[in-house]
């Protein structure tokens, strides 16, 4: 609103200082309502100027009287020609009404501090309109293109080489492919990972470095219940990233998300504990190499 209040000034100053396109309207004293006389100005005004646009009216009162009442006097005074104009004289999308009250450098005369005054610029500047408010032509911002959606490629239709270490893996991937991260085990409804996990993770951190340009998304999956209440499955992903960024990969590199049990191998409940190995497992998706 400040910046508003500053522009639609700034619009006053120039409408004023260079194009002189206003036309002031006097009240009697203490009244909101302009008299016979005033009211023909306006409507000879207005059917003169049905093409033209307002940019602002200002309203002003002289200093009899208290701050309050002078205040609201000039809103009144303000909103009467508003409601006059309205609708039979053109109004820019911004424009502004501003009252004053007394707080404005008060002529000797006080008739003369009794008005409304209105700025606005004739048909024949309209082609000139921005040029005369000073408005510089908007610079289009840039659009923002949401990245495309990855899609996922199961590791099984990938047919990598039987025994395929992690390393060749992912030499042979492409983006979205998925690929299970092997013996990476954690303690009983923990994000603690079991010391088995070590070589699997070493693997990992190994491969972080062997490319680096490669992004990952660590993705994890729990198994053996209905739903992920404590959020086990994201912990778990959060835990091998943790240690990825402590043996110095870049934690730009690596995203991490957890599935729950929304993408079990095995319908749960499971029917035995070779499923639900399967199902609770930590895999990365190539995002960029």
């Amino acid at each position: 609103m400040k910046k508003l209040f500053s522009i639609l000034f700034f619009f006053v100053v120039l409408v004023a200082a260079n194009a002189q396109q206003q036309i002031s309207l006097f009240f009697d004293s203490n009244r909101h309502e302009i008299n016979v006389v005033e009211l023909k100005r306006l409507t000879d005004w207005m059917n003169a100027n049905k093409d033209s646009k307002i940019v602002a009216i200002n309203g002003y009162t002289d200093e009899d009287g208290t701050n309050g009442f002078n205040d609201t006097l000039a809103k009144k005074r303000v909103n009467f020609i508003y409601n006059k104009i309205k609708g039979i004289v053109p109004i820019r999308d911004d424009f502004k009404t501003r009252s004053f009250g007394e707080n404005f450098q008060q002529s000797k005369t006080k008739a003369e501090n009794r008005k409304v005054t209105i700025y606005y610029i004739q048909a024949k500047d309209l082609a000139r309109e921005d040029e005369i408010l000073g408005i510089k032509p908007k610079v289009a911002e840039p659009v923002e293109v949401e990245p495309a959606e990855i899609v996922p490629i199961e590791e099984e239709t990938m047919n990598f080489p039987e025994g395929a270490s992690l390393e060749e893996k992912i030499g042979l991937s492409k983006k979205g492919t998925l690929i299970r991260l092997n013996d990476i085990n954690f303690y009983l409804n923990s994000f603690a990972l079991m010391p088995t996990s070590k070589p699997a993770i070493d693997e990992l951190v190994y491969v972080m470095r062997k490319f680096p340009k490669l992004k990952i998304e660590l993705q994890g999956h729990i198994c053996c219940v209905n739903k992920d209440v404590k959020n086990l499955s994201t912990d778990r992903a959060k835990q091998v990233k943790r240690i990825l960024v402590s043996e110095g990969i870049d934690s730009n590199r690596v995203t991490v998300k957890g599935f729950g049990v929304s993408k079990p191998k095995h319908p749960i409940p499971e029917q035995n504990e070779a499923e639900a190995a399967r199902n609770r497992r930590v895999e990365i998706m190539v995002l960029d190499k």
